[in-house]
């Protein structure tokens, strides 16, 4: 096999096992922490680090990985994530809300380091920059079958908790992470993602416009999404629906699956292939407006009256299929933008304004819902859309601005 696949392979599988994990603990913490008689508001809360630290990971993760090379940090959120996870295995006693924020601030950290790692990586295997749809092929797979994967992450989760208990589920987990995470560390070359030029840490914001346009753009389209589907859908579909928890988190489960399937095909999808070329900028602009049109729509169909559950259903994998292409163009083109001796870093500042634009999302959706209900959320994520579509008329086509 060739060595670069093989290096791309091991990076991929790493990624999927990481992000089953991932989508795992929140099933886990979630469903036992509800169990054991917390307040919606306080299980909430425990994911509140789990998002700030995102943030915080991502701004100086790219500088670091610039130091100590893409693998070491690939590697290193790994063995956070299986720390996190062997902290909840302690009697119910310890599990205050503090204790669990700490582990899921860890788990936070693990992702971040973890996501910013593995797609920096994949720049580094495509060198070639006559390879820009093999380079959009594979951040698009690697993107798409993450989220396929934390879908079924919250399958494995439920589970799991299911079969073998709170402790016991986390157990499997943390021993199948430690397992690929040595598997990975005598796969992969050392000093995958070292920078030789080693950036100072005020180069930590990015000075290219291209980057600081995709990253705002970034923000607001994914504030787009969890402004109504984090907290808001999940609460509606069982209060107003009265659907039980599993068909609730069954549904979002496969609507993440679905998802990251939408992702990973985006390169045929959009038909972007000829004379080597990927996406460009004009990608990102039309398939923000047009994504902008249906959390209006569905706001407009619930005000005047249609069946909300047909209204909603159709409407969410209408939303999910635009903003899976408009993301998978935006992981790509944060990748193809980037210098390779910046890739580490620019991803990971493009990756801090993600994390923020999920964390305003997510605070918005409880306070928006509460105070002006489901269409209010779903009008607030087409202003969102609509403000990323409106950045990214700055991008220019080149993305070397």
């Amino acid at each position: 096999m060739d060595k670069t696949l093989r290096n791309y392979l091991v990076i991929t599988g790493g990624y999927w096992a990481f992000t089953v994990t991932d989508g795992a603990i929140r099933m886990l913490v979630v469903l036992y922490f509800h169990l054991l008689g917390y307040s919606p508001f306080e299980v909430a809360m425990l994911f509140l680090f789990y998002e700030f630290f995102g943030i915080v990971t991502n701004l100086v993760g790219g500088w670091i990985a610039s130091h100590v090379g893409l693998n070491l940090t690939m590697h290193i959120g790994m063995g956070l994530q299986v720390v996190a996870l062997a902290m909840l295995m302690v009697p119910d006693a310890w599990l205050s809300v503090a204790y669990v924020m700490l582990a899921q601030a860890l788990s936070g950290i693990a992702k971040d380091l973890n996501k910013m790692s593995a797609k920096a990586s994949v720049k580094m295997l495509v060198p070639d920059q006559n390879s820009e749809t093999l380079l959009f092929k594979w951040i698009a797979v690697l993107t798409g079958s993450k989220n396929a994967l934390k879908g079924l992450g919250f399958f494995i989760g439920a589970l799991l908790l299911q079969w073998y208990d709170f402790r016991g589920a986390l157990f499997i987990l943390s021993a199948g992470l430690f397992m690929v995470l040595i598997v990975s560390i005598a796969l992969l070359p050392a000093g995958l993602g070292k920078s030789a030029s080693r950036p100072e840490f005020k180069q930590l914001f990015s000075n290219t416009a291209a980057i600081n346009w995709l990253s705002a753009a970034r923000f607001f389209l994914f504030g787009s999404r969890d402004v109504w589907f984090v907290v808001a859908l999940p609460v509606y579909l069982y209060s107003v629906f009265q659907w039980s928890f599993m068909e609730v988190g069954g549904f979002l489960a496969l609507w993440v699956i679905g998802y990251g399937i939408v992702q990973a095909s985006a390169p045929k999808l959009l038909r972007q292939s000829h004379h080597g070329k990927g996406p460009g900028a004009g990608s990102v602009k039309n398939l923000a407006f047009i994504l902008a049109i249906i959390p209006a729509a569905i706001a407009m169909a619930l005000h005047s009256g249609f069946q909300p559950q047909v209204v909603l259903v159709t409407g969410l994998i209408a939303f999910g299929i635009l903003f899976a292409l408009n993301s998978a163009v935006h992981s790509y083109l944060i990748v193809a933008w980037s210098e390779h001796d910046k890739v580490a870093m620019n991803v990971g500042f493009y990756y801090m304004a993600n994390a923020g634009g999920r964390l305003a999302g997510t605070v918005l959706s409880g306070w928006i819902y509460q105070t002006q209900g489901l269409t209010g959320c779903l009008w607030w994520s087409a202003i969102f859309v609509l403000a990323a579509g409106l950045i990214s008329l700055y991008l220019p086509q080149t993305g070397r601005g």
